[in-house]
């Protein structure tokens, strides 16, 4: 016969042992697993192998006086800094240097500007609307650009362009008026090329932010007296700028190496030494001049110039994650 504990008396609790101490804990260190290392090596070993040649045979190059001679067979000539000096002596490289940043800025705000207005537009109107709007910006993203540019060269052409044909319709003296000898309107349906390429990969990513805010917060605002933009300034906006930083930062990165609408406006009628970009710039002086030596130091300051861009970016995510 089994007896039983006495049961405590009413009102009294019965005593708990008091937690151990974290001084006899003994420190257990966690080991970190190797499999994200392990995932990341094949992508390196691609990269370092797709990259590292190019951008290794550039800066040896940049050092060297290799011309026409040199694709003849001739033994290059190491001549140190004296690219990067000659280069850095002269007025042209300054001049191209700064219509590519002013192009550069010029491209990538606008096309982030009307990225997001189309973007708040595709969360504003209905289903069907919006499916028409998404796969017209899909086609436009996904045409072929030689393809684009040819559909763009005819439509500015001095001769039988659509443009000149519109502008005589409504009244213009347009015809046979050669836009693209002009710098200043080379430049402007250029960059109504790249903003018009660009802008449908812009609105689709900030989009895809945007369906990510919860609309009971937006509904919320509302009824608080919030107005659409005050919604969209102390609201979306903060909640997708890291959305907006990195599409950012890509459209300056691609707007700075810009070159194939460059190249076909310019063979299309442009005056090429008044519409270098610094793209066209590496271009002329390494095939059409022969001076890849030169060239290469261009490429490598271009280099320089995109690190430094996309630095302070890069600076911030590693804070974030830390």
């Amino acid at each position: 016969m089994t007896t039983r504990a006495p049961a405590p008396p009413t009102g009294q609790q019965l005593p708990v042992a008091p937690p151990p101490s974290r001084d006899h804990i003994p420190f257990v260190k966690k080991r970190k697993s190797k499999a994200p290392l392990l995932l990341i090596v094949p992508t390196l070993v691609i990269l370092i192998a797709a990259l590292g040649y190019p951008v290794g045979w550039q800066i040896y190059t940049s050092f060297q006086e290799f011309g026409l001679l040199q694709q003849f067979g001739a033994d290059p000539e190491f001549v140190g800094l004296a690219n990067y000096t000659t280069l850095l002596a002269d007025p042209s490289f300054w001049v191209v240097l700064g219509r590519s940043l002013l192009f550069c800025l010029l491209a990538a705000s606008i096309t982030v500007l009307l990225g997001f207005a189309f973007a708040i537009l595709m969360k504003r109107v209905g289903t069907l609307a919006r499916t028409i709007l998404q796969i017209s910006m899909l086609l436009a993203w996904a045409m072929p650009m030689v393809a684009a540019m040819t559909v763009w060269v005819w439509l500015v052409d001095w001769r039988r362009g659509v443009l000149n044909w519109m502008l005589e319709r409504l009244g213009f003296d347009a015809q046979g008026h050669n836009w693209l000898a002009d710098p200043t309107t080379f430049f402007i349906i250029a960059l109504v090329i790249v903003i018009w390429m660009s802008v449908p990969f812009v609105a689709l990513s900030i989009y895809a932010g945007l369906t990510q805010i919860s609309e009971e917060m937006l509904e919320a605002a509302a009824m608080d007296g919030a107005t659409g933009i005050q919604r969209i300034r102390f609201i979306i906006m903060p909640l997708i700028a890291p959305v907006l930083s990195i599409v950012l930062l890509l459209q300056l990165i691609w707007d700075l190496r810009v070159f194939t609408q460059i190249k076909l406006l310019q063979d299309a009628g442009g005056v090429a030494n008044e519409t270098h970009l610094l793209g066209t710039y590496i271009y002329q002086m390494g095939v059409g001049s022969g001076d890849f030596g030169a060239a290469s130091a261009v490429s490598i300051l271009m280099l320089l110039i995109t690190i430094g861009i996309s630095w302070y970016y890069v600076r911030s995510l590693m804070k974030e994650e830390n």
